[in-house]
């Protein structure tokens, strides 16, 4: 469908509207192209309440009534104009959409300039027409709702740039200061790259280490877990100091034979908020290399230490435990116990990942851990269920006959209960 050329200039005039960009881009640290689009939605906005002004008669209007307006900026002769693209019919049933082919045959003769592409304008082509209001006729409210528009697009505007910027970093630590508290939520302030200023992120208390201590100004690293959509209020990037991921980053960071891809992080379990305040936060992380020459937990904890204290100093002292990863499951299990002494790992329930692990009796206690976290975060760990077992009182048939005595219950309750079974779900560390 043939479309129009841009009619003829009838501006209202804005002045210093050069200067108000520049301030608004400056204070704001937005670019000037943001600054106009959202100056440009504002009058659009305000052109609207205008027109609506006009129809007092009609209170509804359709969501996209108003789509086919658009507004041009002129920074020179410092000026806007509105315009409209409307389609020519035979009789006008909506006047803001659509114009009379006998009116465009008017303006064209009128005009200096042609306002089709075509020689002649048809029925059913498109024409864009100048529809500037008089200054005096944009009325005071619509000025008013441009205004308030404009604050709101600004925003916007910031938000989506903040989004735009920081959806490449979800997944990676960054580093945060304390800037105030919001009931439970402690504020920091991002540092934000492209010259940017920093921004605000929301650590949740949920997200937060029971060790650490928040006071304003202090620098804390961070694991952006979300940037946030929408335009709800509030700072968008949601930061956690508790997820598994950053302990993954902080190992990153600190071991060049991560990055170089001679050592991979296999698994991470962490608990950064034990349930119990008598349990410290504790994490364990799985290692594996391909390198015969490499060693993998070695690599991690470094010289006298010395890697791995770094990871502990930034988390507050929280105990953690590097262990080999292993192909083989009774091997893995028994690293994931560490640093308890293991006698036998048993896999009783392959195909249920179940499995008894015998261990001597000085060594129950630390194999099941205070307050049972060892052997709960070797199973997340490993994805096995995990059942520590005294050595000397282990009586294999009695065992089998309990597990096969548990897998036929296990059986007939997720037949008896099949959709809520499958519509359960499992959460999993998630690094």
């Amino acid at each position: 469908m043939p479309k129009s050329k841009q009619p003829k200039k009838s501006n209202v005039g804005l002045p210093q509207l050069k200067n108000m960009i520049e301030e608004i881009s400056k204070d704001r640290n937005l670019p000037s192209s943001a600054v106009q689009t959202a100056l440009r939605e504002a009058l659009l906005k305000g052109y609207e309440r205008y027109r609506r002004s006009q129809h007092l008669d009609q209170m509804q209007f359709d969501e996209d009534h108003f789509d086919n307006f658009d507004v041009f900026l002129d920074l020179d002769e410092e000026a806007f104009q509105v315009v409209a693209t409307k389609t020519i019919v035979e009789e006008v049933t909506d006047e803001d959409r659509e114009i009379s082919l006998s009116e465009v045959k008017n303006i064209q003769q009128e005009s200096a300039s042609d306002l089709s592409e075509e020689q002649f304008a048809q029925i059913g082509d498109s024409v864009v027409l100048d529809v500037t209001p008089e200054r005096e006729d944009f009325g005071r409210m619509a000025a008013i709702q441009a205004k308030q528009v404009l604050a709101q697009k600004l925003r916007d505007q910031q938000r989506k740039i903040i989004q735009e910027e920081f959806e490449q970093f979800e997944g990676t630590s960054l580093m945060g200061k304390v800037l105030r508290f919001e009931r439970q939520s402690v504020i920091l302030s991002v540092s934000s790259s492209f010259g940017q200023p920093d921004v605000e992120a929301e650590l949740p208390q949920k997200e937060q280490l029971p060790n650490d201590n928040y006071r304003i100004g202090r620098t804390f690293k961070v694991f952006l877990k979300q940037v946030r959509e929408g335009s709800q209020r509030g700072p968008q990037l949601l930061v956690s100091r508790g997820a598994a991921g950053l302990v993954v980053e902080l190992f990153a960071n600190e071991v060049p034979e991560i990055e170089e891809e001679l050592v991979r992080i296999v698994a991470v379990a962490r608990e950064a908020s034990p349930p119990s305040r008598h349990v410290g936060p504790r994490t364990k992380i799985a290692v594996d290399t391909l390198e015969g020459d490499v060693d993998p937990v070695g690599a991690c904890i470094g010289a006298r230490g010395s890697r791995i204290q770094v990871v502990v100093n930034e988390l507050q002292g929280e105990k953690i435990d590097v262990i080999r990863w292993s192909p083989d499951p009774s091997t893995y299990i028994s690293n994931a116990l560490s640093p308890a002494r293991i006698d036998e790992v048993r896999l009783v329930n392959p195909d249920g990942r179940q499995a008894h692990v015998l261990v001597p009796i000085d060594q129950l206690s630390l194999a099941i851990g205070k307050e049972g976290q060892n052997v709960r975060l070797a199973a997340r760990l490993t994805g096995w269920k995990i059942d520590i077992k005294d050595s000397a009182k282990y009586d294999p048939v009695a065992a089998m006959a309990e597990v096969e005595s548990q897998r036929r219950a296990d059986s007939e309750y997720q037949s008896r209960y099949q959709p809520d079974y499958q519509d359960a779900g499992y959460a999993e560390d998630n690094y």
